[in-house]
């Protein structure tokens, strides 16, 4: 059976959702390719994403106007409104998928009518919405009446859909989608072996300072402000391809490290004490999934996507704490920083068995 993905690269969360779902697809013997109409089509679109992730980077809160432009837009709602689509609709003709799952909001209209046509056999459509919850940031261009299936995370992302127009007996909550070693069972002697191989001390607290896709850090302003307080919890900074910054970091002693695969976060996520980033859906449902303490970085402002999870963040556990400033993280450090988890099952099954029976169920008939 051949699943086709669509992602964009509008932050890291699509993207990381996307590869996940291809390799669950494949190891169960299935045949997966992601694509990404916006980047790889007009040219426009392309700088669209690029822009998108250089608010993301510089000035987070302008994605209040950005949102909302998109939001009344429409820009890719018709099919007849999306310029030069030939490379995505010969993506598909070659492919020839069964099935066609969105994982972006913008890709749920008129990219699929256009996979429709272009398809040589019937196509069934589905939506992974990776949104963990309600809220002002939460896309009016997931909900698609005619999808064959909305599937999110979480039941605050169903009601979410639901209450947007989506029809209740096409919505379904399957948990959350990430990367294989998220779903492994803990080995505590490889992940201690782990650690002490980067440099880390074990017995000791230590604190993650995260980055996403874009490399989204106030990793300096927050280093200089632990060493000014003395703090002397260890810490650990993600640069991710930022080679310049990691240089920096490493110069100052700070345990600065390049762009990890999902073994490695999963060991640093489930033995941190406490982790510093955007409120990303990404990060946070890996820091759900591992149940990693965290404190939310809302330098530059807040993004409406981000308000979402904070929502679901401030539902599910016992506080919310966040710094504007870098210079505030330390008298953070000194509280109870909070944490939710939520065990995963050995794999996503349950999402993988209802993308399948949209397949089945249609070829039955």
């Amino acid at each position: 059976m051949k699943l086709m993905i669509m992602s964009s690269s509008t932050g890291g969360g699509h993207d990381m959702r996307a590869y996940a779902l291809m390799d669950w697809w494949k190891s169960y013997g299935g045949e997966a390719q992601v694509c990404h109409p916006l980047e790889d089509g007009f040219f426009v679109y392309r700088m669209g994403t690029e822009f998108y992730n250089f608010i993301q980077r510089k000035i987070p809160r302008f994605h209040q106007l950005y949102f909302r432009f998109l939001e009344h837009a429409n820009l890719h709602r018709k099919p007849n409104r999306i310029l030069f689509p030939r490379h995505f609709t010969k993506e598909i003709s070659s492919f020839s998928p069964d099935l066609l799952v969105s994982v972006h909001a913008h890709l749920n209209h008129g990219f699929f009518e256009l996979a429709s046509r272009a398809s040589r056999k019937p196509l069934k459509f589905a939506v992974y919405c990776g949104e963990l919850g309600d809220g002002i940031g939460f896309s009016r261009h997931w909900i698609n009446p005619r999808a064959d299936k909305f599937i999110g995370p979480f039941e605050e992302t169903c009601n979410a859909a639901v209450s947007r127009g989506m029809p209740e007996k096409k919505v379904e909550a399957c948990g959350l989608l990430l990367r294989k070693p998220f779903f492994e069972m803990d080995n505590e002697l490889m992940r201690v072996q782990y650690l002490k191989k980067i440099g880390l001390n074990p017995k000791f607290p230590f604190l993650v300072l995260a980055t996403g896709a874009n490399e989204v850090n106030v990793h300096e302003k927050v280093c200089r402000a632990l060493f000014r307080e003395n703090n002397p919890i260890q810490v650990v900074a993600l640069c991710g391809s930022n080679k310049k910054l990691q240089a920096k970091l490493n110069h100052i002693q700070v345990l600065a490290l390049p762009k990890l695969d999902g073994q490695e976060m999963a060991f640093l996520l489930r033995s941190a004490d406490c982790m510093l980033g955007r409120p990303g859906a990404g990060l946070t449902s890996e820091a759900v999934a591992c149940g990693t303490p965290m404190i939310f970085d809302l330098t530059g402002g807040v993004m409406p996507q981000e308000e979402n999870n904070l929502k679901f963040w401030t539902k599910r556990s016992a506080n919310l704490l966040t710094i504007s400033k870098p210079s505030k993280l330390p008298e953070l450090l000194i509280r109870e920083v909070p944490s939710i988890k939520i065990k995963l099952p050995e794999n996503p099954r349950k999402l993988l068995l209802s993308l399948e029976s949209l397949v089945i169920n249609h070829g039955s008939k």
